[in-house]
């Protein structure tokens, strides 16, 4: 009876301690507003870096500069060059009516044809504007409402001069579109335009920046490749989804977005070196994590990634193994996020919140303008 009941303690405690991990209420936590960055740091290497060593669960505080510290010769850092473009648009509908419009994706087009392309948009106004009504938002762009999705998106066609490069089209008419928890209440700024960005983005496509990176500046590029550290770029178009909150109680349950990833044939071979001589792959910002494990899914042989160009739905919570990422800088994010519980998958629920707790109680500044992490699982 005694080792009957004992089993069934266990047994209860391991769907207590399993229910627990799944649970979107468990990854809550409480931050003092004052903590949510508003503004970047002064300069970008000099926000504060928390370092979660998780081979002896110790825990240090330096600064981002000192980052170099940390590496091996063999080991390979590798970060997304995503470019966030402007795709906030204010305007105005023909009745006159105030209207705001949030591309979601980078539209593709044809500089030889005549000056058009469509995207899904987000479009906000006090009434909404009719399939077929157009919104101006200057004398060289325009809008054509086409139809909206059950999910309220728009499916629009912008309309511009022929031969026209719709990308300085944007900078000239758009904004950069920051988080929501960042309050910018006449818009975003000239700064933002320059810090809500990396310093080494160059596939435009993205609407939120691969926030891990903005700490990154040339200076400590120089230092790292000095250090005899390789870098390698992959590409992961950060969309509107990563704001999207989750809403399933269990997390299991969440639907990731997909976002199209590029990897290129150099930094597939980049990694399969690095994994095969020993050394330890940095991944820089959960976008990069998961376009790595992404590309691992389309290896042929376990323990390599592939190159690829598609779309990435990966989900990554507890219970996943990675199979490339060792190592991940990273910012600190939002309570019951998709991305809180990928660095809780890596690093192990318990040691992340003991982490936060932490850095909360040292001031640290959160999210996207916020300090960083840097998660160790392989010395």
């Amino acid at each position: 009876m005694g080792i009957f009941m004992s089993e069934y303690n266990k047994q209860k405690n391991e769907q207590a301690s399993e229910q627990e991990l799944y649970s979107l209420s468990s990854y809550d936590y409480v931050l003092p507003e004052q903590q949510i960055a508003q503004q970047p740091a002064q300069q970008r290497d000099q926000s504060r870096l928390l370092v979660l060593d998780c081979t002896n669960k110790s825990r240090q505080h330096t600064r981002f500069e000192s980052l170099c510290e940390l590496f091996r010769p063999d080991d390979l850092l590798v970060v997304n060059n995503t470019k966030v473009f402007p795709a906030r648009l204010f305007g105005r509908k023909e009745s006159g009516g105030k209207v705001e419009m949030l591309l979601l994706s980078f539209p593709c087009y044809e500089k030889e044809r005549d000056g058009q392309a469509t995207t899904l948009a987000l479009i906000k106004s006090s009434k909404r504007p009719k399939p077929g009504s157009t919104l101006l938002f200057s004398g060289a762009l325009q809008a054509q409402v086409e139809s909206f999705l059950p999910d309220g998106k728009a499916r629009v066609r912008l309309l511009f001069p022929a031969h026209t490069d719709l990308e300085q089209l944007l900078e000239r008419h758009g904004e950069i579109p920051l988080p929501p928890y960042i309050r910018r209440p006449e818009g975003s700024t000239a700064q933002d335009a320059q810090r809500y960005q990396t310093k080494y983005a160059r596939h435009i496509g993205s609407v939120a920046a691969p926030t891990a990176g903005l700490h990154i500046s040339h200076s400590l590029i120089k230092k790292i490749r000095d250090n005899g550290i390789n870098l390698a770029e992959v590409t992961l178009h950060v969309g509107y989804g990563t704001f999207a909150p989750v809403r399933c109680k269990d997390i299991r349950e969440h639907v990731l977005h997909k976002e199209f990833v590029s990897v290129a044939e150099e930094t597939a071979e980049a990694v399969n070196i690095t994994k095969k001589n020993n050394g330890r792959i940095w991944a820089v910002g959960t976008t990069t994590a998961r376009t790595l494990e992404f590309a691992a899914k389309h290896a042929n042989k376990a323990g390599e990634i592939q190159a690829v160009d598609d779309f990435c739905g990966l989900y990554i919570y507890p219970g996943y193994q990675f199979t490339v990422v060792d190592n991940l800088i990273t910012n600190f994010h939002l309570p019951q996020s998709s991305l809180l519980f990928m660095v809780a998958a890596l690093a192990g629920k318990e040691q992340i919140f003991d982490a936060y707790q932490d850095a909360v109680k040292k001031g640290y500044r959160f999210f996207s303008y916020g300090d960083a992490m840097a998660i160790i699982t392989k010395r």
